[in-house]
């Protein structure tokens, strides 16, 4: 049984991507790398994990819960998401939640003339800041920024301002799921540590930890028998044959099989299923 599996990458071109992406990120010559995915594993649909690479702003956009998109008749999994800063530009910001709170009727209103941005809290970011986006908060990525980006695997997107580009808006959808509110930095907002483990995520729809090598025997165990991705950072990992580098996610189904190198670092993610606790 393969104990480390990589999982396929797939790279996206978006006319707001990259060509002078960060190590080890290589584009193929004249295209704008967007978003590098890596396909989930059968056994963990549940999550996926892509990086984002942008040298304009995104969309402000807004994503709906499990709950809402069961009720549209979407599925059962809605979208909340997280991001890690791995590069950034300086200047480079993101846009999480507002500055003031606001009705419907005001959000409409500034989607329609583009001052939702305005309205938006806009964060300078730099390499190591972490964010939780829980659904119905309304984001956006600016440009000049690297994101690690693990998430629902969900594309339920609500688009409310788009600067104008020919795409298709969707005021009705999204303001319906939209917490017009300010976002809270104090619990959703972490940076990581120059050393050392930090759990980033506890639920309730899925868990992310940074962890630094080697594991214990007492944190192997508390990780139980479930696969897991694993999200290398600094240095490579192996089990076996299969080697995983920064840049790389794949799939361990024993972490106890890992070779971890000193001070090397990585995420685990794991989706948490319903009646389970951590």
């Amino acid at each position: 049984m393969t104990l480390l599996q990589l999982l396929p990458r797939i790279a996206v071109d978006k006319p707001w991507g990259r060509v002078d992406l960060p190590a080890p990120f290589t584009p193929a010559p004249g295209d704008k790398t967007g978003e590098i995915w890596f396909d989930p594993p059968p056994s963990l649909r549940e999550l996926l994990v892509k990086y984002i690479f942008t040298s304009e702003k995104l969309s402000v956009q807004v994503h709906p819960s499990d709950a809402q998109a069961l009720a549209k008749g979407l599925g059962a999994q809605g979208k909340e998401e997280c991001w890690l800063v791995v590069e950034a530009q300086p200047g480079a910001r993101l846009g999480i939640g507002l500055r003031e709170a606001a009705d419907a009727e005001t959000l409409r209103a500034a989607a329609l003339d583009g001052s939702i941005e305005t309205m938006m809290d806009w964060h300078q970011v730099r390499p190591g800041d972490f964010f939780y986006i829980p659904a119905g908060t309304i984001h956006a990525i600016g440009a000049g920024v690297t994101v690690l980006e693990i998430q629902q695997n969900s594309d339920i997107t609500y688009r409310l301002y788009d600067y104008g580009r020919p795409r298709a808006l969707h005021l009705d959808e999204g303001l319906a799921v939209a917490l017009p509110e300010t976002y809270d930095m104090a619990r959703m907002h972490k940076v990581l540590p120059e050393s050392g483990s930090l759990s980033l995520v506890e639920g309730p729809l899925f868990q992310l930890d940074l962890c630094e090598g080697p594991l214990l025997a007492a944190t192997l165990a508390a990780y139980g028998s479930e696969p897991k991705l694993i999200i290398p950072l600094n240095a490579a990992l192996r089990a076996g044959d299969c080697l995983a580098s920064p840049g790389d996610c794949a799939l361990v189904t024993d972490l106890s099989a890992l070779v971890i190198a000193p001070a090397t670092r990585f995420l685990i993610a794991q989706p948490i299923h319903s009646g389970e606790t951590l």
